[in-house]
């Protein structure tokens, strides 16, 4: 026969087992939303960091230089070819312009400068290799007129007075600004195109200058100095005879 002590035995047993079971399974669930909590913070935190990081990058990178109020403006001073008389160049192979210049009290180096010469029919063309853009540290650019006119028969240079034009990342047009480069267009070259050689065996002819005699001719002044010339040769030989 089955005891009755012996059958709550079996049941506080059961019964111990049962409340065993729920703190594990309590432990387990915290441990597991410890864990998702985890994640969710780091991932957080992370995406914040990175976000308040590249942020602060940006902010610096694009960060303009502090200028003072009362600093001078920025000027450009063209060295080569010397601005006080005008500059005369040739178009022809092989011969290559150089302008040069030197910078004063730029504190906001400028990325890019452009270079154009300004013709007086109204035409702009690039000046250099580049289309007229080069690095804004750059002091010199070499300009090759005789391939840029084989390379551009749409708009050829002619043969004319020009004028240099220098500027920065605030345009042509830019006001006086402390620091910054003020556009420059002081200097005034002429280009011209050389005349073809034509041997005289092959029919060349000063046509200037028998334009010129003829006109020299036709002047009233010029006779009365051929006809003074010969009264005082004639009056000259009159009076050798008589001595």
């Amino acid at each position: 026969m089955v005891n009755k002590f012996d059958i709550m035995q079996v049941f506080e047993k059961r019964q111990n087992n049962g409340q065993t079971q729920s703190p594990s399974q309590s432990v387990s669930q915290t441990g597991t939303q410890s864990g998702q909590v985890s994640q969710t913070g780091s991932q957080t935190g992370s995406q914040t960091g990175s976000q308040t990081g590249s942020q602060t990058q940006s902010g610096s990178a694009g960060a303009m230089p502090t200028i003072p109020q009362d600093a001078p403006a920025g000027i450009l001073t063209v060295t080569q070819p010397p601005q006080q008389s005008t500059s005369y160049y040739k178009i022809a192979p092989n011969e290559f312009i150089t302008f040069a210049w030197n910078f004063s009290y730029v504190l906001a180096t400028p990325t890019h400068l452009t270079v154009s010469a300004v013709c007086e029919n109204g035409n702009t063309y690039p000046v250099g290799p580049t289309d007229g853009i080069i690095p804004g540290t750059a002091a010199s650019v070499i300009w090759d007129t005789y391939s840029y006119q084989t390379s551009h028969p749409q708009l050829p240079l002619a043969q004319a007075e020009y004028t240099l034009k220098i500027w920065g990342d605030q345009g042509p047009d830019a006001p006086r600004a402390p620091g910054y480069l003020t556009p420059n267009s002081a200097l005034q070259f002429a280009l011209y195109t050389p005349q073809a050689y034509t041997p005289i065996t092959s029919g060349w002819s000063c046509t200037g200058c028998s334009g010129a005699l003829s006109q020299y001719i036709t002047q009233p002044a010029f006779s009365a100095v051929v006809a003074t010339l010969l009264v005082m040769l004639l009056s000259g030989s009159i009076l050798m005879r008589r001595i």
